[in-house]
């Protein structure tokens, strides 16, 4: 069954197309100038915020960072780099989720800590640099405050629920 989905979907696609008369070649071609041209505007930020996380990774800040905040009650030392990462980037906080579950198991509290973090959480300065840079808005002081605020209500949740089910 799984192997007909795309082609029946593409089939289904093409007949659509026929049936409101659009030509769709050229409107695929036009779509994918056009999704060029924004990875094209996109990419300068995005390469700016992944300088920007190897930077506070290779300098020692991370650490420095962790080792300010490992004292901290209920939150276990391995879970700081994906508090710090998540608002940063997505990839970034995915791939610590996947060495935390490497490490300390699926099932683990810290696994099951950084799988609420994870989903209850947004990457607020990766969205606000290159969504707003992209549309060119330059008064981000409001929304940037919401998103960390917003932010820190999701991981404290995230805490809370996993010491209050898990631990």
């Amino acid at each position: 069954m799984t192997d007909w989905i795309l082609p029946l979907l593409l089939a289904g696609i093409m007949l659509y197309a026929l049936g409101k008369r659009v030509n769709a070649y050229s409107t695929f071609v036009k779509g994918a100038s056009e999704g060029l041209s924004l990875f094209l505007s996109v990419y300068p930020s995005l390469l700016a915020m992944m300088c920007a996380i190897s930077l506070l990774r290779t300098s020692g800040l991370m650490d420095a960072l962790i080792a300010c905040f490992s004292h901290i009650p209920f939150v276990p030392s391995a879970m700081w780099p994906m508090i710090l990462f998540r608002p940063i980037s997505g990839s970034a906080s995915l791939a610590v989720l996947v060495d935390l579950f490497q490490n300390q198991g699926v099932d683990s509290y810290v696994g099951i800590m950084g799988s609420i973090l994870q989903g209850s959480t947004d990457t607020t300065l990766y969205v606000i640099s290159l969504y707003f840079s992209h549309v060119q808005v330059h008064k981000i002081k409001n929304a940037l405050t919401i998103g960390l605020i917003a932010d820190i209500a999701g991981m404290g949740m995230a805490i809370f629920l996993a010491w209050l089910c898990f631990a």
